[in-house]
């Protein structure tokens, strides 16, 4: 197993200005981290013309290799479910251009969504999934075709509430039968869709080549002292697809998630890929993380 950190973990102090990505490659080197995985958010990977920036590209480069940090995965969120087929081909060529990044990186794997939120918005139906499914299985081939050609591995999320759950995922992967796919298994996000974290990490873990790892705090909404949810995403809790629960991003292991189970299965299956700690939570990020990273170490030698 290699432990390292999700750059989106730091990403509030992206957004607040005290880090740059180049500060998140220094800080994960400087916390033995053995890879960064690279999220795009507040990074300008592309200038306003849409052509790559490349000068940032090749600082983040020489900062990883001055470090000897592994760049692991790249994620980027992505939606092939457009109105139009001119939509559809600008979203998979925008897909594409990361996939260049990448190998202008050394990175070696990337995660390409296929519809990060829902679709239609708010809908999350079986009807609508199977009506969906053929385009997302054409797209999937497709994303990873190209990657082939660049020799890069792509690896789809159980992310957001739509292209998530176990069963969807190992369907997709299964459907879509390509040697270069794969997924991120994110250990959290199967309660998104309120699934029991064990029981899909379980159905997962065999099809993973990179694991997220994060906790959260989980709480019945008759139980939330508020007048109606718009009160709780103030807090950052959000619903999970029933309605019924709420989730707010915790530090590993402080959090509601059985993270001892979930590290034993994956420990136990033998997994010796990725895993990337990515803290969503509301404590000052930097110390949440070193201690999500000194958990995960602990609770892995431990299980």
């Amino acid at each position: 197993m290699k432990l390292g950190i999700s750059s989106y973990s730091l990403n509030a102090h992206q957004k607040d200005g005290t880090m740059t990505i180049l500060d998140i490659v220094d800080w994960a080197a400087q916390h033995n981290c053995e890879h960064l995985e690279l999220v795009p958010f507040d990074t300008p990977f592309l200038l306003e013309d849409g052509t790559i920036n490349t000068e940032l590209v090749n600082q983040i480069k020489a900062r990883a290799d001055h470090w000897h940090l592994e760049l692991s995965s790249f994620s980027l969120n992505a939606c092939v479910l457009k109105d139009t087929e001119e939509e559809v081909r600008a979203e998979i060529e925008r897909i594409e251009k990361y996939m260049h990044i990448c190998t202008m990186l050394g990175i070696k794997k990337m995660r390409c969504d296929t519809c990060t939120g829902q679709h239609p918005l708010g809908h999350n139906t079986p009807q609508q999934f199977e009506k969906d499914f053929p385009r997302l299985v054409a797209a999937i081939q497709e994303l990873a075709d190209y990657a082939a050609t660049l020799g890069l591995n792509t690896t789809l999320e159980n992310h957001g509430r739509y292209v998530n759950g176990a069963d969807r995922i190992i369907r997709l992967i299964e459907a879509a039968n390509r040697p270069n796919l794969g997924m991120t298994m994110d250990v959290g996000n199967f309660r998104c869709v309120d699934e029991i974290n064990e029981v899909s990490v379980e159905k997962c873990v065999s099809y993973a080549d990179c694991i997220h790892l994060k906790d959260f705090y989980i709480r019945p909404v008759e139980q939330m002292i508020t007048e109606g949810l718009a009160c709780c995403y103030m807090d950052r809790w959000f619903p999970t697809c029933s309605g019924k629960t709420l989730l707010r991003g915790s530090i590993l292991g402080q959090g509601d998630l059985d993270i001892w189970n979930i590290l034993r299965i994956i420990k136990h299956a033998g997994y010796d890929k990725h895993i990337s700690i990515e803290f969503e939570g509301l404590e000052e990020c930097c110390s949440a993380t070193e201690s999500c990273l000194k958990t995960a170490r602990y609770i892995w030698e431990h299980v």
